[in-house]
């Protein structure tokens, strides 16, 4: 096995051995997190982590205060390559998400994918909750409109203008979230077999549902400009794609900007080469309205836009959005109406009538400060570490970083869980997973955490020494 395989995968694959080979048969209980732990001398992280991915692979099932049990029948559940089909395929990615959303009594997740809850407490919904169910008694009870909640939309049509975006209401699809649109948009433009760009680095659930729907995920270089044009220009003389799934700004997860003069070459090939440009922007209240968008350079001829209120209002609210053009907006309507029926009228009007308070827009001058002051001091603590940063931008949610000696993060996160830190290694946010990567994702928050610091220089000699 190679050395740079992380221990709880050796811990998964022996245990994997053991069932296919019959030591463990179906309906039988491992043995327990201490047990095996104190064994092997083994973090009791390192045991769980070792146990969801059995899981994610289909062998084990958790059993609620039991412990975790052999499936029948356990040959049936690991199934070749060919066998697996889509689903099997985006287990993988399930079983990283299943980790990163995962919290643990006294873990710190320096790899975080959302805000620390103290910036988004400004926003008060507490306040509202009685107001939307008060204002609403006729709706509430009820699916609503297949594009959502229209006065939210209305809202959005602003919001939109202010960055530059001339969108109607028509040209507005309310989803359950920006991962809901995604979704949306895969199943409407990817047939199974499609080639389809993402950027790479990029969001790593969004390969796993390109991966359930059988499509074949091509990466797009990312540099601290955006995505690579002349990487772009060659893939689409190469495979011909129909779609390119990009995040313009505070990029998930190198935090870099999009370049003017790139977003004019990715829209020139996209002309050129008849391609659809998904410009997710989940992160859109934390930069500055006039900052470079595709979609508002290309007016939504060639781009749909996702956008979310998840990191800057509450991701339990579950309310995002596609704009696009019209005739676009109306086809993904009816999809979502026949996948999902509709989207929470409950949660839009939350949303709704946030948006309209006066408090709204000081939470985001406010959150704004603190982003762009928390990553002053963390690319600054990182580059104290001796890390390389891969891109120095005055305000993102996000932080690229490779560290001396380390040549594949995903040791770095081994050693550091075991410290009970959780990392984002790179390799998570390949489009091939396999890959080594030295790079991790840092959330600006929370690795300002002073459990951090002394925890990685704790670890980094040894992986040095080990490299």
């Amino acid at each position: 096995m190679p050395p740079t395989e992380s221990i709880f995968v050796q811990l998964a694959d022996t245990l994997e051995r053991q069932i296919l080979e019959g030591a463990f048969r179906a309906g039988d209980k491992l043995p327990s997190l201490r047990a095996l732990a104190g064994q092997r001398g083994l973090g009791k992280n390192t045991v769980v982590a070792a146990f969801e991915l059995l899981v994610a692979r289909g062998l084990v099932e958790p059993r609620r205060g039991a412990g975790f049990f052999v499936k029948a029948p356990a040959r049936a559940a690991v199934p070749t390559e060919d066998e697996a089909g889509s689903l099997g395929r985006a287990m993988g990615i399930v079983w990283l998400m299943r980790n990163q959303l995962r919290e643990e009594p006294g873990q710190l997740n320096v790899g975080d994918g959302f805000p620390p809850v103290e910036w988004l407490a400004g926003a008060r919904l507490d306040r509202h909750h009685h107001k939307v169910a008060r204002g609403g008694l006729g709706t509430l009870f009820r699916y609503g409109n297949r594009f959502g909640y229209e006065p939210l939309r209305q809202r959005l049509v602003r919001r939109l203008a202010d960055f530059g975006i001339a969108a109607g209401t028509r040209q507005t699809v309310l989803t359950h979230g920006a991962n809901e649109a995604m979704d949306i948009i895969v199943r409407y433009f990817v047939p199974p077999g499609a080639v389809v760009l993402a950027d790479d680095p990029g969001y790593y659930p969004l390969f796993g549902k390109l991966h359930l729907a059988g499509a074949r995920t091509v990466g797009v270089p990312r540099t601290p400009d955006g995505p690579d044009p002349q990487a772009l220009e060659q893939l689409l003389l190469r495979h011909r794609p129909r779609v390119f799934f990009t995040q313009s700004l505070a990029h998930n997860p190198t935090g870099s900007d999009l370049a003017p003069a790139v977003a004019q070459r990715v829209l020139a090939l996209a002309r050129q080469h008849n391609l659809f440009i998904v410009e997710n922007d989940p992160l859109a209240d934390f930069k500055p309205p006039q900052s470079t968008r595709l979609a508002a350079l290309d007016g939504l001829e060639r781009t749909l836009y996702v956008g979310s209120f998840s990191k800057s209002l509450s991701a339990a609210l579950r309310v995002g959005f596609i704009a696009c053009s019209a005739d676009l907006a109306s086809d993904l309507a009816d999809l979502k109406a026949l996948v999902h029926v509709s989207s929470s009228e409950y949660c839009e009007r939350t949303v709704e009538m946030l948006l309209g308070e006066r408090q709204y827009l000081a939470h985001l001058a406010h959150l704004r400060r603190r982003v762009a002051e928390a990553t002053a001091r963390a690319q600054a603590l990182l580059q104290g570490l001796g890390a390389e940063l891969f891109a120095q931008t005055p305000a993102s949610l996000f932080l690229w970083a490779r560290l001396p000696g380390v040549p594949d993060a995903l040791a770095l996160a081994e050693a550091l869980l075991e410290r009970q830190v959780m990392m984002a290694p790179g390799r998570i946010f390949s489009v091939d997973p396999e890959a080594e990567s030295p790079w991790s994702r840092f959330n600006v928050g929370t690795v300002l955490d002073p459990r951090f610091a002394p925890a990685l220089r704790a670890v980094l000699p040894q992986l040095s020494a080990a490299s």
